[in-house]
C-alpha cells in the first residue's frame, strides 16, 4: 500500500470488513463502549450506522485504556448494506469527531476475525526527555525531564522478553484469568529528545506496558540498577512494583495477522517516530504453538458469535 492511492466510488463492498482506525484517546474512556462514558467504539458504530442507515457493531483487534492513543487499531464488522471504499471512509470521517478517523477499508473473508485472529500486539511508549515541559507534543508523550540512559533501559528491558508470569506488572483491578504472557520483543531507543519503548507481545494485561514503563523510567534515571526488571518479574507480586506510566506516552501501533489475510501496511505511528522508516508487519513472530494455532484457525460461524467470542 502506498500512501496516497485512488478510493473506488462505485463498486459497493460486500461481505465482511476490515478497517484501520487512527485516535486520540485523550478525551475517551478507552476503545470499548461503555455506558458512563464516551468511548471510540461508540463514536465509530454511530459513525458507521449513520453511512449504512442500519445499527452496525464492531469488534477490534484489542482494547485501549482511558487516555491511551491508536495510529493502527484494527475492526471488523459484517455490514448489512453494500457501500463503496469511498463511501464508507468518507462518510464514516464525515460524521466521526475530529480525534478519530478512518485511515482505509478492506473486504476479508468470513474467517477473518479481528481479535481472534491477531497474532500479536504491537505498542510503542513514547518519552520526552527534556528539561522544558512539552507544547505541542504534550497529549501525546510522556515528559521526563531527567536524563535517561536508553541504552540501560534497552538492556534491563530483555528480561522480559518471552513467556513469563506478569503479575509484577498488572494492575490490581486486572481481569484477566492469567498473568501469563508471551513478549516477542522489546526495544528502547533514543531519537534526539525522544526515548522510545517498542514492545510487541500476544496479548498485555490491564496497564501492563505502562507498569513496564514506569519501572523502565527508573532504570533509565539510574534509580534502579539493570537488574531491577528481571527482580521485579520473578517478585510476581504487583505491590512490589514501580510507578504506573502517564496514559498520554502509549501509542497502539500495530496488529500482527497472517499474511493471507493481506491487509493494507502502513507505516508505523505514532507519527512523531514516522521518520524511523519502520512499516508494519516487518518484523518475524516467534515460532510457537499460539502463533502456530492462530495462524491455522479457521473460524466458523458458531464461534465468530459475539457471545461465544466474549468467553473464548
Amino acid at each position: 500500500m502506498t500512501l496516497f492511492y485512488h478510493f473506488d466510488e462505485k463498486i459497493p463492498l460486500t461481505g465482511r470488513l476490515a478497517m484501520g482506525i487512527e485516535y486520540d484517546g485523550t478525551r475517551y474512556c478507552g476503545f470499548q463502549r461503555l455506558k458512563h462514558a464516551a468511548s471510540v467504539q461508540a463514536s465509530l458504530e454511530e459513525a458507521l450506522t449513520r453511512v449504512a442507515n442500519e445499527p452496525i457493531q464492531i469488534h477490534a483487534s484489542g482494547r485501549t485504556d482511558s487516555g491511551v492513543h491508536a495510529t493502527r487499531q484494527i475492526i471488523h464488522f459484517d455490514p448489512p448494506v453494500g457501500r463503496s471504499e469511498k463511501a464508507w471512509i468518507f462518510g464514516a470521517n464525515t460524521h466521526l469527531p475530529r480525534d478519530v478517523a478512518v485511515r482505509w477499508v478492506k473486504p476479508v473473508g468470513d474467517d477473518f476475525h479481528s481479535r481472534l485472529c491477531a497474532l500479536g500486539r504491537r505498542y510503542r511508549y513514547v518519552l520526552l526527555n527534556q528539561i522544558s515541559r512539552p507544547v505541542l507534543e504534550r497529549a501525546n508523550v510522556t515528559w521526563c525531564r531527567d536524563p535517561l540512559d536508553a541504552d540501560a533501559m534497552h538492556r534491563a528491558a530483555q528480561a522480559l522478553v518471552g513467556e513469563h508470569d506478569f503479575s509484577s506488572f498488572r494492575a490490581a483491578g486486572c481481569q484477566s484469568k492469567t498473568p501469563w504472557r508471551h513478549l516477542h520483543f522489546i526495544d528502547v531507543k533514543r531519537y534526539g529528545q525522544l526515548v522510545m519503548i517498542d514492545v510487541q507481545g500476544n496479548a498485555f494485561l490491564h496497564h501492563m506496558i505502562r507498569n513496564i514503563a514506569g519501572a523502565l523510567v527508573s532504570v533509565g534515571r539510574g534509580a534502579q540498577e539493570e537488574s531491577y526488571i528481571g527482580e521485579l518479574l520473578a517478585l510476581k507480586n504487583r505491590r512490589k512494583g514501580d510507578v504506573t506510566a502517564p496514559a498520554c506516552g502509549l501509542h497502539f501501533v500495530d496488529s500482527v495477522y497472517d499474511e493471507r489475510f493481506d491487509l493494507p501496511k502502513e507505516p508505523l505511528g505514532p507519527h512523531l517516530l514516522s521518520f524511523t522508516g519502520e512499516w508494519t508487519g516487518e518484523r518475524e513472530l516467534p515460532d510457537t504453538p499460539r502463533v502456530a494455532y492462530r495462524r491455522s484457525r479457521s473460524l466458523s460461524k458458531k464461534a465468530a458469535n459475539p457471545e461465544q467470542e466474549a468467553s473464548s
